[in-house]
This record gives structure tokens, C-alpha cells and sequence, in this order.
């Protein structure tokens, strides 16, 4: 198929930047050194292409994503990032016949841990995000409260999720700071896991064990902004719908079709107006001029999770031909 003949809105991957950006990040993280998040591309398709590459072990965000890896026959060893305190959830994670470990940071989800059958836990630490995270003084103890109900605590992680947009002069200092109190409360809690980090701070981050990263894959444009060595290989297809003789067209894309928490999606070649429900509206770039109503844009998203999650399929094209297909089949909790 050609790309013009998609349907649109329709989420396209480049499949050379794509290729590139998993052998980029194959060589400074190889093997396990690399535990890929699931959460920014929600597709087991996406997550063979990453374990071909070297990287059997998942962290995801949510139960389903978890699940639909161990159903994939993608379930060596799954870590769910994140606390969850529903007991039917937990109970489908310890049933999903795969090596499932959680993320727990109070007594009440490591007890919930327990209760549903899990068997091994990290106790998260919060390093600064304020998100989730136990104090990092509080790690021993609930290390110990979780192997009193007989889990296997594996170790610890900490997310740095304020530093992945951190300038490049001031990074790698504040990226040692949070995890000076990580690494402080693993000497407390024991394992031999330090889970962390993200695309942001892939180099930085040297004191962790394994690297939770996602974006790095298909990339956004705030990402894009980094000077990360990773290619944009994620773009929303759209078609215009309407051009105004005041100066501005109309693409069929807007809210409903991408995240817009990072900011507006750039359309290559124009300059962004706004977004609305089902409308992405632009400008003239410079002498570029106006597109014709029927002419395609591509458009990067600003930030490439929730773009992802409003869409059912991946399609991974080189130059103008679609060579593949990938669902977007982990979504939901």
C-alpha cells in the first residue's frame, strides 16, 4: 500500500529511524542493561522488534500492558512500574503464567501485593518526581514488611521523570543528586536491581542497573529538543481538509488524535496555529505558501505516549510505501 491511500488520521513510523534508534540505544544499553517501557508505544509487535534486538525484560505501566506481553510470549521477566492497589488486576498479573515483579512504596501496596499472589517486588523511591515513591529513609523498612509476608524484594527503582527535559549543562549533576538518595536507600533495602532513568537521561544515568526507557524508539518533538542522538520516527498523517483565503489551513487531526500535555504538534513545513477536536490549523512557514485541499502533512507529535494510546495501529512505512503493520494492542489499564 502506499501511504497516500491510508486513511486518515494514521500514525506512521519511519522504519529506518526506527531501526536506528533501537541499534543507537542497542549499543549504550545492551541486553538487560535495557528494560524497554512499554507505555510509550503499546504494541507487542513494536516490543519483538526490541527483543530481537537483545532486550527480553519489559517494565510497563499498567496491568494490561503486562499482561498482553505475557500473552505475546514477551514474559522473561515484566516489571509494572507503578503502584496498583486493585486486587483483581494484581491477581491477572499473578496468573499471567510469566516472571511478574511490582513496584510497591507504602504498606498498603505491599500488602496488596501480597494478598493477590505476587511474588517479587521493587520498593519505588521517590528521587524528586513528586509522584510516587516512598521516602528514601522508608525503603528499609518496607523492605522488611515485604519479606515478612513472603515476597522477594529484588531491589529498588527511582524515576527522575523531572530531569528528562533537564538542559544538557546541568543534567548529569542533578541526575547524580536523585540518585545519591536511590542508590542510599538500595544500601538499605539489598537486591540486586537499581531500576530507573528514562530517554532523557540514558547517558547520565551510570548508577543504575537496568535503564526504563520507551520514547526513545519512535520520539516526540520534546524530546526532539535534547540533542538526544535518536531520529524522529513517529508522525501523525493527516490530510487538509480546508484552506481559508485569510491565510490558514485545516488538517483532519487535532485532540483527539494527539497528546498534547508537551505542547503543539509541529506540521513539517508550516508553522502551528492550534489544535481543536478533530482540527490541527496552520500557517504559512516563510515563502512555503498553502497547501491544496486533498495534499497530505506530516505532523510530530509533541509527546509520543498519549499520541499513541488514541490510536489502534502502528503503520511502519519506508519512503511512501507501507512495509508493515503493528496494533496498538496494550492499551487500556
Amino acid at each position: 500500500m502506499n501511504v497516500h491511500d491510508l486513511p486518515t488520521p494514521a500514525l506512521l513510523v519511519d522504519a529506518d529511524a526506527f531501526a536506528d534508534n533501537v541499534a543507537t540505544m542497542a549499543a549504550a544499553r545492551p541486553g538487560p542493561a535495557l528494560r524497554p517501557h512499554v507505555k510509550a508505544f503499546k504494541s507487542t509487535a513494536l516490543a519483538r522488534e526490541l527483543a530481537a534486538a537483545g532486550h527480553r525484560t519489559f517494565c510497563g505501566a499498567t496491568p494490561k500492558e503486562l499482561v498482553g506481553l505475557a500473552a505475546a510470549g514477551l514474559g522473561d521477566d515484566l516489571l509494572l512500574a507503578n503502584e496498583v492497589v486493585d486486587p483483581e488486576r494484581l491477581r491477572a498479573l499473578a496468573g499471567a503464567g510469566a516472571r511478574v515483579t511490582v513496584a510497591v512504596d507504602s504498606d498498603a501496596t505491599v500488602d496488596a501485593a501480597a494478598a493477590a499472589g505476587i511474588r517479587e517486588v521493587l520498593v519505588d523511591v521517590d528521587v524528586g518526581c513528586f509522584r510516587c515513591g516512598c521516602p528514601a529513609d522508608d525503603a528499609g523498612r518496607l523492605a522488611k514488611r515485604a519479606r515478612a509476608a513472603g515476597l522477594q524484594v529484588r531491589g529498588v527503582m527511582g524515576y527522575e521523570g523531572h530531569l528528562m527535559m533537564e538542559p544538557g549543562e546541568t543534567r548529569a549533576d542533578r541526575v547524580a543528586e536523585a540518585m545519591a538518595g536511590l542508590l542510599a536507600a538500595h544500601a538499605e533495602v539489598g537486591g540486586n536491581v537499581v531500576s530507573g532513568g528514562g530517554t532523557g537521561t540514558y547517558a547520565e544515568n551510570t548508577w543504575i542497573t537496568e535503564l526504563q526507557a520507551g520514547s526513545y524508539a519512535l520520539m516526540d518533538s520534546a524530546y526532539g529538543g535534547q540533542g538526544l542522538p535518536f531520529r524522529q520516527a513517529l508522525f501523525l498523517w493527516l490530510t487538509v481538509v480546508s484552506v481559508n483565503p485569510g491565510g490558514w489551513a485545516v488538517a483532519d487531526g487535532g485532540l483527539k488524535a494527539l497528546g498534547m500535555d508537551h505542547g503543539d504538534p509541529t506540521v513539517e513545513g508550516y508553522r502551528t496555529l492550534y489544535c481543536s477536536d478533530e482540527h490541527t490549523t496552520f500557517l504559512p512557514l516563510g515563502e512555503s505558501g498553502l497547501p491544496a485541499v486533498g495534499d497530505r502533512v506530516r505532523v510530530v507529535p509533541a509527546h509520543v505516549d498519549p499520541t499513541v494510546a488514541y490510536h489502534e495501529v502502528l503503520h511502519v512505512v519506508q519512503g511512501e510505501q507501507v512495509v508493515d503493520t503493528w496494533p496498538v494492542d496494550l492499551r487500556g489499564w
